[in-house]
């Protein structure tokens, strides 16, 4: 006798978080190439910056989406429309769009997006503090990765470069650590690179 249940199929979707920092890792290691004088000029910058840090990371918000997760969703897809800003500003910058546009640059409105982005990220990072001590230090980093462009853009202030690069940096390394977290702890089902507890409950 055939039941007349519905079959139920279960659709599991593995977590983005991996793929997501990997793009951060990635384009926050390159753009503090330049930020620190170890590399010139913006134009390779550029593809990491459309590809990783805009890209995979719009990918990663979209499937944290899905799951539910307003959190990874939002950082996730915040920074990576960052990125795809900054690569079009490097464009306009360097006469990509035109003469006019070039010749109309006031990098202080990039300044009050800077600023803007660190409002943000100042309340996400209270978020993080929920989730894991990796995350949170990476968004401290970015709070003060923002800080530095901040005042760099805003107020000239070369010191504000040299420590959004120093920021970057140490984004790039935490992130690839949480990403290698991500996937070798998915893979093996138990805690090969320790995450840290979350230093509050939500």
């Amino acid at each position: 006798m055939q039941s007349n249940e519905p079959t139920k199929i279960k659709i599991s979707t593995a977590d983005p978080t991996a793929l997501g920092l990997l793009g951060l890792a990635i384009v926050t290691l390159v753009a503090s190439s330049y930020k620190l004088g170890l590399t010139d000029g913006v134009s390779l910058i550029i593809p990491w910056a459309i590809f990783l840090g805009a890209i995979a990371q719009l990918y990663a918000s979209f499937k944290d989406g899905q799951l539910g997760n307003t959190f990874g969703a939002t950082a996730f897809g915040a920074y990576g429309l960052f990125w795809l800003g900054m690569a079009c500003t490097w464009l306009i910058q360097n006469g990509v769009f035109g003469e006019n546009l070039q010749a109309s640059v006031d990098t202080a409105q990039l300044g009050f997006a800077f600023l803007g982005f660190l409002i943000f990220t100042l309340f996400m990072t209270y978020g993080a503090a929920s989730i894991n001590r990796v995350l949170l230090f990476i968004f401290v980093m970015i709070d003060v990765l923002f800080l530095g462009l901040a005042l760099g853009a805003l107020a000239g202030i070369q010191l504000g470069n040299t420590l959004a690069g120093i920021a970057e940096l140490l984004i790039s390394l935490l992130a690839f650590y949480g990403c290698g977290a991500a996937v070798l702890n998915a893979h093996y089902g138990k805690t090969v690179l320790p995450l840290g507890k979350a230093f509050k409950n939500r």
